[in-house]
């Protein structure tokens, strides 16, 4: 049986990824959603998970990394599982901080848009 050593640069399992990312399942008695992982490696080609006996899955530190960016991409701010494919598809993705610079995270998006809205109706009762 391979052991793997836990050291940072170690392969994660799938449930320490999944506490990496803060995922929390919406089904009460069930502590870690897993099956959102699962999904993304479906979804998304790039994730590669080495599965060793058992079908347990083995993440390298690049996988985390992009898995990270996956999360980022969907959970913060919002895109379709279509539109992360298109950036992991990109010849030159874009990096997380260039993506957090110059984007709108979706939960300010509706404060903003209140925002406009009341401002446009003020202006319209000053004609």
């Amino acid at each position: 049986m391979n052991r793997i050593n836990k050291t940072n640069d170690a392969y994660k399992t799938i449930g320490e990824v999944v506490k990496i990312l803060g995922l929390k399942s919406k089904k009460k008695g069930v502590n870690l959603p897993t099956h959102t992982l699962r999904y993304w490696e479906k979804e998304f080609k790039q994730i590669k998970p080495k599965i060793l006996k058992g079908n347990r899955r083995y993440y390298d530190q690049k996988a985390v990394r992009l898995i990270k960016k996956v999360h980022f991409l969907l959970k913060e701010q919002g895109m379709t599982i279509n539109g992360v494919k298109k950036i992991l598809n990109n010849k030159h993705p874009l990096e997380l901080d260039e993506i957090k610079k110059d984007s709108i995270k979706t939960k300010n998006l509706k404060k903003k848009i209140v925002k406009i809205s009341s401002i446009i109706k003020s202006l319209k009762t000053l004609r």
